[in-house]
């Protein structure tokens, strides 16, 4: 995936292993990475998927 781009659904699915359905599901509860509306239709920039990505790390334990 290029990191240049706007991601879609589709490549965040990607990203984080889940199904696409599940980022539709966490945008009801507002939990997920944050995206913005281009129109209609919903897009994320790589770098703020990254970094809410790496938020959620947990130390084990």
């Amino acid at each position: 995936m290029d990191e240049r781009k706007l991601w879609w659904i589709d490549d965040v699915a990607l990203y984080l292993g889940v199904p696409r359905q599940t980022i539709y599901s966490w945008r009801q509860k507002n939990y997920g990475p944050p995206a913005i509306k281009v129109g209609k239709h919903l897009r994320w920039h790589p770098s703020t998927v990254i970094a809410w990505a790496k938020q959620q790390e947990r130390p084990a334990g």
